[in-house]
This record gives C-alpha cells, sequence and structure tokens, in this order.
C-alpha cells in the first residue's frame, strides 16, 4: 500500500505515477500581485497629490510675480510709445521767428557782435547786441543765460539752446514782448557746431520714442 493511500481505502482508491497535485493556492498569489499593484498605484497618487500641492502653496508667489512683471512691461511700453516730456513740436518757432537780442557779460570786447553775427548766419533774428545789464555784468561765471519771458519756456528758449547747449535757460516774470537775451558768461567759448545745433532742432521738431532698456 502506498503511504499516500488514506487510511482504510485499501488499494481500492492507490494514487500511482510520478505527478501529485499542486498543494498551494493559485488564487492567493493573484491576491498578493493585485494587492502590491494597488499598493504602488496608491502611493503614486498621493506622491503626485502632494506635489500639486507644493506646486500650489509654492507657485502662487511665482504666478503673481509673474503677472506684476506683465503689468510692469505693459506700463514700459505704454510709456516707451509716448514721446518724452517737453516743448510740443507744434508749438516750435523756426529761427527765423525768434528775435535774440546778445549781450557780453565778460571782459573780452567784441564778444556779443561775433556771437550775434553768427546767430544771424543761423537763421535768427537779431535784436539789440551790446554789454550785458548791470545786474549781469561781470556776474554770469557760466557758460551763459538764456533769458526770456514765461511764454517763451517751451518755445523760443528751447530751440535758442540747441545753439549753446550748456547755457542756463531762464524766465523772467512781467516780462513784455516775445524777444530773448543770450547772456555771454566767462566760461563761453564758441556755439556749438552748427551741424549738431541742426541735428537739435530737428530732434525737437521730431521726438522719438523712449526706447526701454527691460525687455519684455
Amino acid at each position: 500500500m502506498s503511504m499516500l493511500t488514506p487510511p482504510g481505502m485499501g488499494g481500492q482508491y492507490r494514487i500511482t505515477g510520478d505527478k501529485y497535485p499542486r498543494m498551494r493556492p493559485r488564487r492567493r498569489r493573484a491576491r498578493l500581485v493585485l494587492s502590491a499593484v494597488a499598493s504602488v498605484t496608491a502611493l503614486g497618487l498621493v506622491g503626485w497629490g502632494t506635489l500639486q500641492l507644493i506646486d500650489v502653496f509654492s507657485g502662487g508667489d511665482k504666478t503673481a510675480a509673474a503677472a506684476g512683471s506683465t503689468t510692469e512691461c505693459v506700463k514700459q511700453a505704454v510709456a516707451s510709445a509716448s514721446p518724452a516730456a517737453g516743448p510740443s513740436a507744434a508749438a516750435l518757432p523756426k529761427p527765423a521767428q525768434i528775435t535774440v537780442n546778445v549781450y557780453n557779460a565778460t571782459t573780452r570786447t567784441g564778444l556779443a557782435k561775433d556771437t550775434a553775427d553768427e546767430l544771424k548766419k543761423r537763421g535768427f533774428k537779431i535784436g539789440d547786441v551790446g554789454n550785458a545789464p548791470t545786474k549781469f555784468d561781470q556776474k554770469v561765471k557760466g557758460t551763459a543765460i538764456l533769458l526770456g519771458p514765461a511764454s517763451a519756456l517751451k518755445t523760443s528758449l528751447p530751440v535758442l539752446a540747441t545753439q549753446l547747449t550748456a547755457a542756463d535757460q531762464r524766465t523772467e516774470a512781467g516780462r513784455k514782448g516775445a524777444a530773448v537775451d543770450l547772456i555771454i558768461g566767462d566760461a563761453f567759448k564758441n556755439l556749438t557746431p552748427q551741424t549738431t545745433a541742426d541735428q537739435a532742432i530737428a530732434a525737437l521738431a521730431n521726438p522719438q520714442p523712449k526706447s526701454s532698456k527691460k525687455t519684455c
């Protein structure tokens, strides 16, 4: 009798052969595999959710900063499209429409006449030429003073200033007439080269947009 023959069965149900049935249940293995897959999936979802939360809480400032940067870029674009603040091109007179009185506040003789002659060649109308009034005589240490009525601040004075860029522009309250004064000071040497002055007048008449350093 075989050792695998159940007791009391005799030899009727003897198990023969060299192959025996496997006693390990297969369903348990499948359940283990499914459990492992489910665990890995759950861990993956938890990790992904954590990353999303971190991105939400840490990315808020970045999003706000990006929005602020975009707004600032828009402001810069609008500002760069607007001409620089200054005299209106339509209000600027031509040199032939400006009468200039040339006064010498230095001890150098003939300076007023020579300067007046050069301005006349450049198209300006010349009024009085001579020594500076007492309140300015030998008291102008800079290059020159450009003096005119309040109405000349954004009209005649900027145009005349193209001929002598280092001059100090001033207005005089209660001054009558449209003429402006060029009062030559001790630091004066020459008028601005005519080519440079002509370019400056053209720039006043056609102001260019401001260029933005920051690119968006």
